[in-house]
């Protein structure tokens, strides 16, 4: 499989914990798709005429974008690629954007998945991440999807959360269970550098979120999904059977993709590709079109770390005989060596030719991963 990636990068306004590219003003936005449709003729050659199959709008918030803006994308695509007939095409929302009249609007486009942006069904956690919709606008926005039939929803959210305690935490599940769903994805917060969470915590002036708690909720999670039916299909994700996401799925097995937009990654399975996260040198592309991205050859040890590293967290597992075919008998010897004390704690297990985190294990699917590294 293969997809595009498109960086929508316009928000209303900065979420503190956020540490994508991504521009609190629409300033650029007029201009902007002019500059994709350059975009897309200049890179289309990159994954070799092989057809896509996903197409994901993310942000940023892609919702911000006019629905005819959308549509003259999408023609584009498929004029400069072969796209299959039943193509997953996701965008992100977030709830504030959505009402009956944009939910009708964007299913007149070809998208037919949408990746909603709920956090939290508290208003408290909503503040602490400054997000601008309430916990009502979020739970309206999942209704007016589903009534107009969209049957491709998935919504994110977050634990770890100063404030969010384990009562609150449960009750968020039971909420997303009331709505019948068939994907969630769920991360923990985290504080990198460069957000204005970093800088608030290091002045004092909010909580800090709480490791143990994390942990806590994802034990949680793991226990509540399950006992309802989903599969947990990679660390951050779960879902019915067949409702993965097309995707993320391409990021995690290894399939090549195209990134546009500022800031975008693309791999081809010779080369990783990464735009430069400038509006302004972006806009420039197309007189500077070479100076526009940076790319980089990856060695055979670059690509087994990668692959050990994505293969892991999902529910496929880490393959010892791909390993062994597209890498060699040394990297065989290497992870089996760096997996033989996880094994033996239970964190990991090794079932026919592939090792597989246990829910112990998904605790510290990085720190198990890097031990395996060449």
């Amino acid at each position: 499989m293969a997809g595009i990636y498109i960086h929508i990068p316009f928000c209303k306004t900065k979420c503190h914990y956020c540490n994508f590219f991504s521009l609190a003003s629409q300033k650029h936005m007029p201009v902007f798709t002019d500059i994709l449709l350059k975009e897309i003729e200049l890179q289309k050659e990159y994954l070799g005429g092989e057809e896509i199959n996903t197409i994901y709008f993310g942000g940023g918030t892609p919702s911000q974008m006019r629905i005819s803006d959308l549509n003259r994308i999408f023609d584009k695509i498929n004029r400069s690629f072969s796209v299959s007939t039943d193509a997953e095409i996701t965008l992100e929302a977030n709830p504030d954007d959505v009402n009956p009249g944009w939910v009708s609007n964007i299913m007149t486009s070809p998208v037919n998945r949408i990746s909603l942006g709920v956090q939290s069904f508290f208003d408290e956690q909503l503040a602490y991440l400054n997000r601008i919709h309430s916990a009502a606008d979020a739970e309206q926005a999942i209704r007016d999807l589903q009534q107009k039939g969209l049957e491709k929803l998935t919504i994110d959210l977050i634990y770890g959360i100063p404030g969010l305690d384990d009562e609150k935490w449960e009750k968020t599940l039971e909420k997303f269970f009331t709505f019948k769903l068939p994907h969630l994805s769920a991360y923990a917060l985290t504080v990198e550098e460069k957000t204005a969470l970093n800088t608030l915590i290091r002045k004092g002036k909010t909580a800090v979120p709480d490791e143990e708690a994390a942990i806590g909720h994802f034990r949680t999670l793991m226990e509540r999904m399950q006992e309802n039916g989903y599969i947990h299909y990679e660390i951050s994700n779960f879902a019915r059977e067949g409702w993965y996401s097309r995707h993320n799925s391409i990021y995690w097995t290894g399939g090549h993709y195209l990134g546009l937009g500022p800031s975008a990654h693309s791999y081809n399975g010779k080369s990783r590709r990464w735009n430069k996260a400038s509006m302004k040198e972006w806009l420039e592309l197309e007189d500077h079109y070479s100076e526009s991205f940076e790319e980089e050859v990856l060695s055979i040890d670059e690509r087994y770390n990668e692959y050990v590293m994505t293969s892991l967290r999902t529910i496929w597992g880490c393959d010892v005989a791909i390993v062994r075919q597209e890498f060699g008998e040394k990297y065989v010897g290497k992870l089996l060596l760096g997996a033989d004390k996880y094994l033996h704690d239970n964190s990991l297990i090794y079932k026919g030719s592939r090792l597989f985190l246990t829910a112990k294990g998904k605790l510290f699917a990085d720190g198990i991963a890097s031990d395996l590294f060449a």
